[in-house]
């Protein structure tokens, strides 16, 4: 699908009109993504991130991108790894269906996303992927916005990874919703 891709990069200058925040459910900036994010936007998204009350795993919150290139950050807590049997897919693939929704429903074109939960919350990075891809992809196949998605990950390891698990499933001329 041309609609998505896989980089390399740091999310923080991503040219995108919105991006994706690992967040935790205070939303007031933590280690990882979530605190370069913070850094970069500086003072005003911490300001704003104060009144929205916090949010729950899977769901999302959109603030302004303040210092950052991104118009908009999509906030998203993401599942803590329990060992897979506490439904943690179902949470993450949630977060990313969730910051989909939000940016549609804002009219945003373009979403750079993070590997949500891969980080201090230890989801195992090709499991993260699988579940991550599968529910960027339903959601493009049923929805005209956003019209481009992109996968920044922060090291190409990781890219391959995401890489892999897109190449498995979706690369191609498959024209089928798996």
């Amino acid at each position: 699908m041309d609609r998505f891709s896989i980089l390399v990069g740091d999310i923080t200058t991503s040219d995108a009109e919105a991006i994706a925040n690992a967040a935790n459910c205070t939303l007031l900036g933590g280690s990882g993504v979530d605190g370069a994010i913070h850094r970069a936007a500086g003072p005003g998204l911490l300001a704003e991130c104060r009144t929205l009350g916090g949010c729950e795993t899977g769901q999302a919150k959109l603030t302004k991108g303040y210092d950052l290139p991104a118009k908009y950050v999509l906030h998203t807590p993401g599942p803590i790894w329990r060992g897979g049997n506490a439904g943690e897919a179902a949470l993450l693939a949630s977060c990313y269906r969730s910051c989909l929704t939000l940016a549609e429903e804002h009219g945003v074109g373009t979403v750079d996303f993070p590997s949500i939960s891969t980080g201090v919350y230890g989801y195992p990075m090709a499991q993260a992927a699988v579940v991550a891809l599968k529910a960027i992809m339903d959601f493009l196949w049923d929805h005209e916005l956003p019209r481009r998605v992109r996968m920044v990950c922060h090291t190409e390891s990781a890219a391959e990874i995401y890489r892999q698990a897109y190449n498995m499933w979706y690369a191609g001329d498959k024209t089928q919703r798996l």
